[in-house]
């Protein structure tokens, strides 16, 4: 029998910054998901006249060796280390990139609560400047954060830390939205009280398990 999931009681009232991850949490996460495992290996097999099943299996292998790595996230690293042009693929796809339902209006929301919105994604700068291009969402942010910006993702703690100097903010008053474990789990330990899991990353995805922290699937769920 699956553990009963945590949901979310917020007072916001309590809340005066709320830190946002992007993909999987405010956009589908199909997107990436079939980059990187359809349209990505292809491109390698095409290149290196491989088949495509012997191609998914390596980039399988090579993405596997680097994750909870800053360069599982970098477009850079991996244009250098597939000899493919990563960025210029991702924008050819871009009208396949989707906000989750509910996203917008969540947004609008904190902005008339005057809440301090910030992203802080482990998305590469120009996989970043995409997804702004192609939806609404960075028009709502006060801050706009990549990991990259930093060397370092958000499985590592001194991230917290490092965002301060950028977008200070009040540990105590501050609520993170993420679809991470790793991250939440940082954030946890540096001591961000508030702290949320977005389980439903994508319709064509499985559902996160949110292990023991408080989640949701809808934003109509947490809507202010």
């Amino acid at each position: 029998m699956k553990p009963a999931i945590n949901r979310p009681h917020i007072n916001w009232s309590e809340i005066d910054t709320v830190l946002l991850d992007m993909d999987g949490t405010l956009l589908d996460l199909h997107f990436d998901w079939h980059f990187w495992m359809e349209v990505i290996p292809q491109a390698y097999a095409d290149k290196n006249n491989l088949t495509l099943t012997t191609a998914k299996t390596l980039i399988h292998d090579k993405i596997h060796s680097q994750t909870g790595t800053l360069n599982w996230y970098c477009l850079d690293y991996w244009s250098q280390t597939l000899d493919l042009p990563i960025a210029a693929l991702k924008r050819e796809l871009k009208h396949q990139i989707k906000v989750h339902p509910e996203v917008i209006t969540f947004l609008k929301r904190l902005k008339a609560l005057n809440k301090t919105v910030v992203m802080v994604t482990n998305a590469h700068r120009d996989s970043l400047a995409v997804k702004l291009e192609v939806t609404e969402i960075g028009d709502y942010f006060d801050t706009l954060i990549s990991a990259h910006d930093f060397g370092m993702p958000k499985e590592d703690i001194a991230i917290w830390s490092e965002i301060q100097r950028v977008s200070p903010y009040d540990p105590a008053k501050t609520l993170l939205i993420d679809d991470n474990l790793h991250a939440l789990t940082t954030a946890k330990t540096y001591g961000i009280a508030h702290l949320l899991c977005a389980t439903f990353v994508s319709p064509k995805l499985d559902k996160i398990d949110p292990k023991a922290f408080t989640a949701f699937e809808r934003y109509s769920e947490i809507m202010p």
